[in-house]
């Protein structure tokens, strides 16, 4: 099989609801994230294959293909083409991951891969709403074979957290912990640069605008969401916009157009669970990835999951024996922001840029997604240990 390179991966800085991007058209957004990209790898746009980009909630702006809107609004040639990619909240990372196995399959040798979200302009509840106009009331709940297998009782992303939380023995103070870690860990990022070699600007925006000041005494004066819940606000993600690109190549691209690897594509590979818990497939996905490639998570030296709920990531490390130092160690969603469909090339770019920091060889990063699903990709930065 043939390798599949990765020659850089960037994104926006986040803007947080209402802030410093809700006003930019999420073709503008994108088209950022692919400017930047192509200018800092110096590739010729006119040579790569196809534009996979993630997107959730595909309407209104971000309807009629916004992959291939970006790339013709970034001004670049019309004969590339473009899809847009639904995986939820993982959709970029799957874009990744299918460019990475075009490239692997011999099918392409140049891919760029990213996603965006404006939910400023386009909310998460908008698509739902959309479609009560039309009669449908749920995305799960009212076709008749799943009403027959999962019944017609909630099905959402708040209830699957708090499953999780509720199953693995996870308390509202734990959770609380994490989030404060995670905008700790987010603000020392930012104060210590580590986020500016990924960030292309929108504009003069380049500092995300998420992370803030907090305390565990100012979360826990916080109502929960539903009364009985241990969830609230501060330990879920944070609506936000933004955009995120990756280039990827072939050997023979690499050679051809003069590129500059920086890390492999070791494994790519998505697996379902239960999809009234929704979010813990991120566990039997790591435990595959790690059963297919021979490696244990202890060979792994970075690795970012997304916080879509602080028990996502808490469940996850006490099922798979995580080390939590090695995990979102520069903060994650809760802190940082979440802007779905750009957020897994987002944390991709960290992911990549974290494993230079540290002078690591593996990094890991899984997502989990809406229906139960969660993508991995593990990643070999070259020169690892030299």
């Amino acid at each position: 099989m043939r390798e599949a390179y990765v020659i850089d991966a960037v994104r926006t800085a986040v803007g947080k609801r209402g802030g410093a991007l809700a006003g930019v058209h999420p073709a503008d957004l994108g088209a950022a994230a692919l400017r930047g990209l192509v200018e800092r790898t110096g590739i010729d746009p006119a040579v790569v294959d196809d534009v996979i980009v993630g997107c959730v909630d595909n309407i209104g702006p971000q309807a009629g293909n916004i992959g291939r809107t970006m790339w013709l609004t970034a001004g670049f040639p019309e004969e590339v083409p473009g899809v847009t990619v639904d995986r939820q909240c993982g959709s970029s990372q799957q874009a990744i991951n299918f460019g990475a196995q075009a490239i692997m399959s011999g099918t392409a040798e140049v891919i760029v891969a990213g996603g965006v979200q404006n939910m400023s302009a386009i909310p998460i509840s908008a698509a739902m709403l959309a479609g009560k106009e039309y009669g449908f009331d749920s995305p799960f709940v009212g076709a008749t074979g799943w009403d027959q297998r999962y019944g017609t009782g909630e099905v959402s992303q708040f209830r699957g957290a708090e499953l999780i939380a509720e199953k693995w023995g996870i308390s509202r103070e734990d959770m609380e912990q994490w989030a404060l870690r995670s905008h700790q860990r987010a603000r020392a990022a930012i104060a210590e640069g580590r986020f500016e070699a990924e960030i292309v600007p929108v504009g003069d925006f380049a500092v995300d605008q998420g992370p803030r000041e907090t305390s565990l005494e100012k979360m826990a004066t916080l109502q929960p969401l539903s009364e009985g819940s241990p969830l609230t606000a501060a330990v879920a993600s944070q609506i936000s916009d933004g955009a995120s690109a990756t280039l990827l190549a072939s050997e023979w691209a690499v050679e051809e157009y003069g590129l500059t690897p920086r890390a492999r594509i070791h494994h790519v590979s998505a697996r379902g669970a239960d999809p009234i818990f929704m979010l813990s497939a991120p566990i039997p996905a790591t435990q595959w990835a790690l059963a297919k490639t021979g490696l244990t998570i202890d060979d792994i030296d970075v690795i970012e999951i997304n916080e879509a709920f602080a028990p996502v990531v808490l469940a996850w490390i006490k099922e798979i024996g995580a080390d939590p130092a090695k995990v979102n160690v520069n903060g994650g969603a809760i802190a940082l922001g979440h802007p779905l469909g750009a957020t897994g090339a987002k944390l991709f770019a960290t992911l990549l840029h974290e494993l230079e920091r540290v002078n690591g060889r593996y990094g890991l990063l899984t997502i989990c997604e809406g229906g139960g699903t969660a993508n991995v990709t593990i990643i070999e930065r070259l020169g690892a240990g030299e």
